[in-house]
């Protein structure tokens, strides 16, 4: 009853209001990030979603697309402008995933919708993780999101997938808060996002 008719019920109405209430913000970020940017303030991009379909999703995008001499892009952490590291540590660049929710694609919580890159490196186990819809918080991003390796995040989202219900999704959405709040696990060790998953040893 939760997964099936509660839980996407739930995620409309939020998303709805969310997007009421935070129109003002979205309205200062686009203006802040186009001039920032130098261009478009979203990103938009396929993503694997429940059962691995694949969706487009859209963030506000924090990061320039400057390149090197080669045409390559530089590296996040220099392509990362002052503007696109507020949005970022506020996780004010995951508001237009609210339209996703409303298509359908996505939920309030679960398993982030990863690269599709990455649909053929996972595991058994970790491909699981596609067993929900994606969300724009998880279990995962509350323990540790970008700060924790990539197999101890996907045995949170397996973790998601087996224990699903209402109360754990409040958990996870009053964690998030507190985690916006003290803007934690934003940046990996050594990287200004996450490094690329290549794959688990097992």
């Amino acid at each position: 009853m939760y997964r099936n008719f509660i839980k996407p019920l739930g995620d409309l109405f939020a998303a709805l209001f969310g997007l009421a209430i935070t129109s003002p913000v979205w309205i200062l970020t686009a203006i802040a990030l186009t001039i920032a940017n130098r261009g478009s303030a979203f990103f938009v991009q396929p993503r694997p979603g429940k059962n691995g379909r694949i969706f487009r999703l859209v963030k506000f995008k924090t990061m320039t697309d400057e390149r090197d001499a080669n045409g390559e892009l530089l590296p996040d952490e220099d392509r990362l402008t002052k503007v696109g590291t507020f949005v970022r540590k506020s996780s004010i660049d995951e508001l237009p995933q609210l339209f996703n929710i409303l298509m359908g694609n996505m939920s309030l919580v679960g398993p982030r919708p990863l690269l599709v890159e990455y649909l053929p490196l996972y595991n058994e186990e970790q491909a699981r993780r596609h067993e929900v819809k994606g969300g724009i918080t998880g279990w995962a991003q509350v323990n540790g999101r970008n700060a924790i390796s990539w197999e101890q995040k996907f045995k949170y989202d397996v973790y998601y997938v087996d224990h699903q219900s209402f109360w754990l999704d409040m958990r996870i959405l009053f964690m998030t808060v507190a985690n916006v709040l003290k803007r934690e696990g934003i940046s990996s060790g050594t990287s200004a996002t996450m490094e690329k998953f290549k794959g688990s040893e097992l």
